[in-house]
């Protein structure tokens, strides 16, 4: 190494040293801000609340300022006008003075270090890329971009540069944020306004995901003020793909934000319930809202004939056409069932009042009704309080949650019929279950239920605590009542009891919730939470049911729709995002990414026959790197398990400290699976995970339903790409083998 490298790199290593010195000092100070806040005395509730805000400010703090602590600083620029270096961070960060000692990412001045080239290089003399280990520089790696002020100080990490040393790096179970390589194509996507529905677009390895959660994070930096009252929601396709990107928003300093698989999306349902693609398809099509609502309004009925109730020794009556103009006037309210429920039971209830009137207040001598309004209305009260009666207008306009509508539609042949006349019989057979659990698709239809039915309001006991409170409290109470002394067997003994002064309402009282709470927590549990932002992963999954799930949480329609439909698990899947949007959501914009980063040439070799069967137009990718290793194939006919789990072994040597993945149908994980040397996923599974090495076995068999599948299951690998097969496969690519 030269003497001009040495001294960068000791100049770098002091000004990495001063980073981290403020960095600990940041975090003791704010430490010491969170113990006093802790220990600090309130008198009420709203010193209360105000002490736990700054508590959890204080948290969130000190768990950036956690998350930086890798890569905390990773690039520098030199100007040609300008004497001192910026220097490049994942946070902004200035001395006790107030002097900038690191520059956001996030930042306008930040963006410079993403689009200066040599053609443009707006003021730039040279970007260098800084590479760390824990607090300690690695390597440097410089870009001169003004030609006359090189001065040798390059490092010798390669020709290749910053971004070929982030593709060849080994995998791990987690993804690596881009921050230090991102490229110019994908940082104008990441700073694209926040108005409207943003469509990033790409084949597999081109950075989709990333760009997405880079995005996520710009825009909590940009929009701070706007965005940390509302949050911003990241769905993924499942657990799998959020833990692997669970660790990039705390990287990038951002703490808030939640995180969600399409079956979280209904607070308090867990989703586990297996069903078949057949009917997860078929709950997923937009007719299905229409089935929803039918089915509500099948549930606001109106008898054929007229019922008697009793009240009073008189025989009242449920009178068909005043139900019908009950039923009538509560739909008009435009308010949803539970919450128009009211105005169809005082109408109903008000008819049978005045029935009663009109018999007991009846003059005996042909004159007019001897009961006014006041009379009637004191009627209507003891009418509606009348158990019996009340629970006869209740079955025509029934309370309901949308657990109870759907388990009660999908149970029952007749009411599917009714509501879901537009389906086919054999389709209205396929939604006919009994109850017990939910599964993915039917979250959807929950949520699509919640919007017709409204809110269910908890029932309360006098004190205003709700049942669940109060149950709460009298089992503390019991607790401390069996716990008592029995050594005084006197009527009235001494000892003071908890239950001598307290009693279960004013326990309950006290257990109710008055600590701050964070807005991802507040979104988790409210399914009516509108988000300021949406970010969607493999969005080409989402069915057009979930879509409006979605959509309502956001009713500013700002979105970033990251997707590949030729990575569709679903061989109906449109073939255009004007499908999945066109004119119901006018305000969109589609941005391409043309370069596969994580794929290499010779994997995109073989996968790229197979999109030729997918999609013939659609635009190739441009792999940026080859790995140097060719795809193999194995004929495997005997003992699968076993040599699968030997190749998997062998794939694990050959990437050491990488990651190894196999990739199947569910039939053949089923058979291999507690294989150790690497993780064996469906291609539902593997959808927008990566690996060093991956081994697709059978993929025929994978190929067989959805040829899109196969193609997912060939891109998953960065480096390795291994195909099992029972015998000579035939799917399109095979024959290069």
């Amino acid at each position: 190494m030269s003497a001009a490298i040495n001294a960068a790199v000791e100049a770098e290593q002091a000004h990495l040293d001063r980073l981290y010195a403020r960095l600990d000092r940041l975090r003791d100070e704010t430490e010491a801000r969170l113990d006093r806040s802790r220990r600090g005395h309130v008198e009420n509730d709203q010193e209360l609340s105000q002490r736990d805000a700054e508590t959890h400010f204080h948290r969130r703090r000190i768990a950036q300022l956690d998350a930086v602590e890798d890569g905390l600083c990773f690039g520098r620029l030199d100007y040609v006008d300008e004497a001192t270096p910026m220097y490049l961070g994942r946070i902004g960060m200035h001395d006790e003075r107030g002097e900038q000692l690191l520059v956001d990412w996030r930042s306008e001045a930040g963006r410079r270090f993403y689009l200066a080239t040599a053609a443009s290089p707006a003021g730039v003399r040279r970007r260098r890329h800084l590479h760390t280990r824990g607090r300690r520089l690695a390597s440097l790696n410089d870009e001169v971009l003004d030609l006359d002020a090189a001065d040798g100080t390059a490092s010798t990490i390669g020709s290749e540069g910053a971004l070929m040393a982030a593709l060849d790096a080994a995998r791990t179970d987690r993804m690596r944020d881009i921050v230090a390589t991102i490229q110019a194509e994908q940082d104008r996507i990441i700073r694209a306004p926040l108005e409207g529905i943003m469509i990033v677009d790409g084949a597999p390895g081109t950075g989709k995901t990333a760009v997405a959660l880079h995005r996520a994070a710009y825009l909590l930096y940009e929009h701070r003020e706007q965005l940390r009252r509302r949050g911003v929601l990241i769905v993924g396709p499942g657990q799998q793909f959020l833990r692997y990107i669970s660790d990039v928003l705390p990287g990038l300093a951002e703490t808030d934000v939640l995180l969600r698989t399409p079956a979280e999306l209904f607070p308090g349902i867990t989703a586990d319930r297996p069903e078949s693609e057949t009917a997860a398809a078929l709950k997923g099509r937009s007719v299905m809202a229409g089935v929803i609502a039918s089915a509500v309004a099948d549930r606001q009925i109106v008898p054929a004939e007229p019922r008697p109730v009793d009240y009073e020794d008189h025989t009242l009556w449920l009178r068909p056409e005043k139900i019908t103009s009950a039923r009538d006037a509560a739909r008009e309210t435009g308010l949803p069932h539970n919450e128009a429920r009211e105005t169809f039971h005082k109408r109903v209830i008000a008819d049978l009042a005045n029935q009663y009137a009109d018999i007991i207040g009846e003059d005996p001598l042909g004159g007019e009704n001897l009961l006014g309004l006041t009379d009637r209305a004191t009627f209507a009260a003891e009418i509606a309080a009348d158990p019996v009666i009340r629970g006869e207008v209740e079955q025509l306009w029934p309370e309901l949650t949308p657990t109870r509508l759907l388990e009660d539609l999908f149970a029952s042949p007749a009411r599917l019929a009714s509501a879901a006349a537009a389906l086919g019989k054999e389709d209205r057979r396929r939604l006919h279950r009994e109850p017990g659990g939910w599964s993915e698709a039917d979250v959807a239809l929950l949520d699509e239920a919640a919007e017709h039915l409204g809110e269910v309001e908890p029932e309360r006991h006098p004190s205003g605590l709700s049942a669940e409170q109060l149950a709460y409290a009298e089992d503390v109470l019991s607790i401390a009542t069996g716990s008592a002394s029995f050594d005084f067997e006197d009527e009235e003994s001494e000892i003071l009891q908890a239950t001598d002064v307290i009693d279960a309402a004013w326990l309950g009282e006290r257990q109710v919730a008055k600590r701050f709470v964070s807005v991802a927590e507040r979104a988790a549990a409210d399914r009516r939470w509108i988000f300021g932002h949406v970010i969607v992963d493999e969005a080409q999954e989402l069915s057009p049911m979930q879509w409006r799930a979605l959509l309502r949480r956001c009713v500013t329609r700002s979105f970033t729709v990251a997707g590949d439909l030729a990575q569709a698990g679903s061989a109906a899947a449109p073939r255009s995002w004007s499908e999945f949007f066109g004119d119901s959501e006018p305000d969109w914009r589609a941005e391409r990414l043309t370069v596969s980063y994580r794929t290499p040439s010779e994997i995109l070799a073989v996968a790229g026959r197979v999109l030729d069967t997918i999609d013939a137009d659609s635009p190739r990718p441009k792999s940026v790197r080859s790995a140097g290793h060719e795809p193999w194939l194995e004929i495997v006919q005997e003992d699968l398990p076993v040599r699968v789990a030997a190749l998997a072994a062998e794939e694990s040597r050959r990437v050491a400290g990488g990651t190894v993945a196999v990739v199947t149908t569910p039939e053949a994980a089923a058979e291999l699976a507690g294989l150790e040397a690497a993780p064996v996923l469906t291609v539902k599974q593997a959808k927008g995970l990566e690996f060093d090495s991956v081994i697709v076995v059978d993929p025929d068999a994978i190929a067989q339903d959805n040829p899109r599948s196969l193609y997912v299951a060939l891109t998953r690998a960065t480096k390795r790409l291994g195909i099992v097969a029972p015998d000579k496969p035939h799917f399109p690519g095979a024959e290069v083998l």
